[in-house]
């Protein structure tokens, strides 16, 4: 790949694809004493940096093979940016998606295609789902589209970096989000062959740190089990092209919590109006984890997307107040005795407590077994208070939440 490649693909997306803003955020920036950037590319034309990758790809196929329909496979947002191409080039499309792909992003992909595209959902992550439209394209003869470890597809993303230095040149150091790799390889490419002392931090989710294990393997690995949550960057292997260009362009990989994406998703919906899905908030969560490397600095964090399911707010802010140790479970065995349940509400309690979920467990038909409660707290440090209250007033009880196998089971 060369920066040239990259600037020829800019051209061949002027007109489809948005300029995003660079917008400069006030709160970001006095939180960690530097002045912090959002690339917004949620809202770009079909809410992610995505379409750049694939209208390039498809842009660039002989007129011969886009006559013979395209196939891809995607979590969502490359597959939207594949059906906004095919209805802009008139051209058929086949999509496959896992199963569990959020029915808004299905929704897009339908929207954005009108007609161009049909859908099929299969496997329960995207590799499945990649096997199963390989496997098609391989007996039609047609062009794979891939999502990320590809030249062409890496080109469009990098025009997002493009973008950057055009609107901030000094910029210093930028924050991408990796899911399969495809855009910190070409936005790190330009940006590196741009200004070589800029800094360039890649960040994927924790239950999906696909690019870390690569690195600290020598090599992509294909992860056994991986969390889907971060349905947009939920990718069990990197690719071969995708490695080799993060391996030597990136100055550091780190794996975000989930819970912090979540609670990061929360903040920039509250307090700037920002519609991010968990992917898109990567950049943003990763700031707590980079503060003394970014501070005084120009700083670029890539809002990936903002392709979020309204359905999956209550997760969210579930997965936020568990990380941030303020929602709590237990199981307990209430005292045989009248009147233990008030004593637990009016003396186990704090003033501020909450009990957002209580059920018994059915132990026989007579006799109730232990309750599954869930206590919301309003900072975490009243944590320890109610765990000494509890032991004062002799309620025998085991934390879930410490429990990763019973937690999974029961919450």
């Amino acid at each position: 790949m060369k920066k040239k490649a990259i600037e020829a693909a800019a051209e061949r997306l002027k007109g489809v694809v948005n300029h995003t803003p660079l917008q400069y955020s006030p709160r970001l920036s006095e939180k960690y004493h530097a002045e912090i950037y959002l690339k917004r590319e949620d809202l770009q034309v079909v809410r992610s940096y995505k379409l750049r990758g694939a209208f390039n790809k498809i842009s660039v196929l002989a007129e011969a093979d886009r006559r013979k329909g395209i196939v891809c496979a995607s979590a969502g947002n490359h597959a939207q940016g594949v059906a906004y191409s095919c209805k802009k080039l008139g051209i058929k499309g086949m999509i496959f998606m896992p199963g569990p792909t959020p029915k808004q992003k299905i929704d897009q992909t339908e929207m954005f295609g009108d007609g161009y595209v049909e859908i099929i959902l299969i496997g329960d992550t995207f590799d499945d789902c990649q096997q199963a439209a390989l496997a098609y394209a391989a007996e039609k003869h047609s062009p794979f589209i891939p999502p990320f470890d590809d030249e062409a597809i890496i080109e469009g993303q990098g025009t997002v970096g493009a973008e950057v230095l055009e609107d901030l040149p000094d910029t210093d150091l930028v924050i991408m989000p990796i899911g399969g790799g495809g855009l910190a390889s070409g936005t790190g490419y330009y940006l590196r062959h741009s200004k070589a002392d800029i800094r360039l931090f890649g960040v994927e989710p924790a239950g999906a740190a696909s690019m870390k294990a690569a690195l600290e393997h020598g090599g992509p690995v294909t992860l056994s089990n991986i969390d889907r949550f971060v349905d947009g960057a939920a990718v069990k292997r990197v690719g071969d092209l995708t490695y080799k260009y993060c391996s030597s362009l990136l100055d550091d990989v780190r794996p975000i919590p989930e819970g912090k994406i979540c609670s990061t998703i929360l903040e920039l919906y509250n307090k700037d109006a920002i519609v991010a899905e968990p992917a898109g908030a990567l950049s943003v969560a990763a700031l707590d984890f980079y503060q003394e490397e970014i501070k005084g600095r120009k700083v670029v964090c890539v809002v990936s997307g903002g392709n979020n399911d309204i359905d999956r707010m209550s997760e969210i802010k579930e997965l936020s107040l568990l990380y941030e140790g303020l929602k709590h479970y237990f199981i307990v065995r209430f005292p045989q005795r009248p009147g233990a349940l008030r004593l637990f509400v009016n003396e186990v309690l704090g003033p501020h407590d909450d009990i957002t979920r209580f059920e018994f467990i059915k132990k026989t038909q007579r006799e109730r077994g232990p309750a599954l409660v869930g206590i919301e707290l309003r900072q975490a440090s009243d944590y320890g208070a109610l765990i000494q209250r509890m032991r004062q007033h002799r309620f025998d009880f085991k934390e879930v939440n410490r429990d990763q196998t019973l937690f999974e089971y029961l919450i």
